[in-house]
């Protein structure tokens, strides 16, 4: 008798603790999908200017109730891995042209909320003041992904220093006249402002310049032109994971990038080295 009633107890309690379980269980469910909305913004940036914009939009962010922690990277290839394997909520880094690119080429499924600003590439030199100054033979160092190696021939080819075939993504193989007989290194473009001292003349992207502390509206012996067509497409964009573009966090977050006070920091950090697209 005794052995049944000590049996009865311990069936009772095991019944108690899965009953306790699926309450928690259920709790948890709940609190994720109707009262518990994730309060903290998980964002990779390069550092400049992107980082630094993030940071200024800190407070209105706080402001709403949200956290915005700041991933910084190094690279181009690494934010949209973790992007899209869900390490981050978004990033901020790319322009539209290179978001495409990576989707792709990678098979990946991310888009973009807004576009944040507009970063003209420029060249840059060491050694010369001017493009007349090119000489024969001289070594020009380039972008090697697609979407910027084709932007940084086609300034070449404005600055009248190239001509290359029509097409998109076209590389220095569609090269069809070069006067100067000019040598082209395609290089990663984090690498472009440290080979300034090796090569004559270097197309490098504006947030690795700036990193560099070289001042595009200053410094380039050839800027982009902000008003060109294809500027639309060099638009640096806050990208998300496609059906997470209308979830509150990332509505805060594109609230806050296009914001008065993001605004009014370009404008006054950059001084027309980076331009707001809103």
């Amino acid at each position: 008798m005794k052995r049944k009633r000590i049996l009865s107890l311990v069936l009772t309690g095991v019944l108690a603790l899965g009953l306790i379980g699926c309450g928690q269980t259920k709790a948890s469910d709940e609190k994720t999908t109707t009262g518990g909305e994730d309060k903290t913004i998980t964002v990779g940036a390069t550092p400049v200017p992107h980082a630094e914009i993030l940071n200024a939009i800190k407070g209105d962010l706080e402001a709403k109730g949200y956290t915005l922690e700041i991933v910084e990277y190094t690279d181009y290839v690494t934010p949209n891995t973790a992007l899209a394997d869900g390490d981050l909520d978004a990033n901020y880094f790319q322009h539209i042209a290179y978001l495409n690119e990576t989707n792709e080429g990678k098979g990946l499924d991310l888009t973009y909320t807004k576009a944040i600003h507009l970063e003209p590439m420029g060249a840059y030199s060491n050694t010369i003041k001017n493009l007349d100054e090119l000489k024969e033979g001289a070594r020009v160092a380039v972008p090697n992904d697609p979407s910027n190696e084709a932007r940084a021939l086609r300034l070449l080819e404005k600055a009248g220093l190239i001509k290359i075939a029509d097409g998109e993504l076209v590389t220095v193989k569609d090269i069809t006249e070069n006067p100067k007989n000019l040598e082209f290194e395609e290089l990663e473009a984090a690498q472009l402002p440290r080979v300034l001292e090796e090569v004559d003349l270097a197309v490098i992207n504006s947030n690795y310049a700036l990193e560099a502390n070289l001042n595009p509206a200053k410094d380039a012996l050839v800027l982009e032109d902000k008003d060109a067509e294809a500027a639309e497409n060099y638009r640096n964009v806050l990208a998300v994971r496609k059906g997470t573009e209308n979830d509150e966090k990332i509505k805060a977050l594109t609230e806050a990038l296009t914001s008065e006070t993001a605004k009014k920091f370009i404008e006054e950090k950059y001084a027309g080295s980076v331009i707001p697209s809103f």
